[in-house]
Parts: C-alpha cells; sequence; structure tokens
C-alpha cells in the first residue's frame, strides 16, 4: 500500500508538471486556455494588474489541485498496480484507465465545458485540449506505476 501512496505522491506531482507545459502560453492549447480566461482580450497591463490580483489565492489554488490531482493519481495508479498484480496484462491495464478516462473524465469536462461560461467559439477547441491533457497525464501515471509492479 506505501508503493500505491508514494506512486500517488508522484502522479500528482508529474500532473502537476504536465498541466504546467500543457497550458504555458507557449503552446497552441495554452493559447486556448488563455483566450477562455479571457486574457487574449487584456491589454499587458490589465494582464499584470489580474495576475496580481490573482496571487494572494495562488496557493490555496495550487494546494486545491495537487489534491484533486492526488485523487486521480490516486486511482490511476491503484487500478494499474492492481491489475498487474493479478496477471492483468498491461495493455488490459492501460485500457481501463482509458475506458475510465472515456466514462469519467470526458463526461465531466465536457460537462463543464457546456454549462460552463466557455465561449462557445473555443469550446471544442478547449473541450479537446483538456480532454487530451488528462489522458496524457493518466497513462504515463499508469505507465510509472507500471514499473513498480
Amino acid at each position: 500500500m506505501l508503493t500505491i501512496i508514494i506512486l500517488s505522491i508522484a502522479g500528482a506531482i508529474l500532473s502537476a508538471v504536465i498541466g504546467t507545459i500543457w497550458y504555458s502560453n507557449s503552446t497552441p492549447m495554452g493559447r486556448i486556455h488563455m483566450q477562455y480566461l479571457g486574457f487574449d482580450k487584456l491589454s499587458d497591463e490589465e494582464k499584470k494588474m489580474k495576475m496580481k490580483e490573482a496571487m494572494p489565492m495562488m496557493p490555496k489554488m495550487y494546494i486545491s489541485q495537487l489534491i484533486l490531482s492526488l485523487l486521480t493519481s490516486f486511482a490511476v495508479v491503484f487500478i494499474t498496480i492492481i491489475s498487474l498484480r493479478n496477471g492483468v496484462m498491461p495493455k488490459y491495464a492501460y485500457g481501463f484507465i482509458t475506458l475510465n478516462w472515456l466514462c469519467f473524465i470526458v463526461p465531466i469536462v465536457g460537462s463543464g465545458i457546456l454549462w460552463g461560461n466557455c465561449d462557445r467559439k473555443i469550446a471544442m477547441k478547449k473541450f479537446i485540449s483538456d480532454i487530451l491533457c488528462n489522458l496524457v497525464t493518466v497513462l504515463l501515471i499508469a505507465f510509472l506505476a507500471s514499473f513498480f509492479v
């Protein structure tokens, strides 16, 4: 069980790294995310002001996101390790993870965009970007966990 907990923490950190790279300004997905946040319509001065306003909440936001990522990571690590320990072939264990992504993460992300305040012009791009980020993340966590069985 200790292995699962340690790998879950590592997976949560991996998730933060992937998210930071995925949503950085230098990627197409990051530019879509900035449009979603409305930053593309702001002047440089307004962007700086928004960032300054958000700074006091950043530690709480990052800790909250890390906890959410830890929950996802725990599920991925648990499913992967238990599957592999019980003789399931790796491709099927990764299939379980992909099925969980498809049946749980995709609908939740889709609902958030559908019912949220997302500009309809970028909604599909945002949806695809977010679900692919999640898919890459859960599969990399599963792949990492598979080395420790």
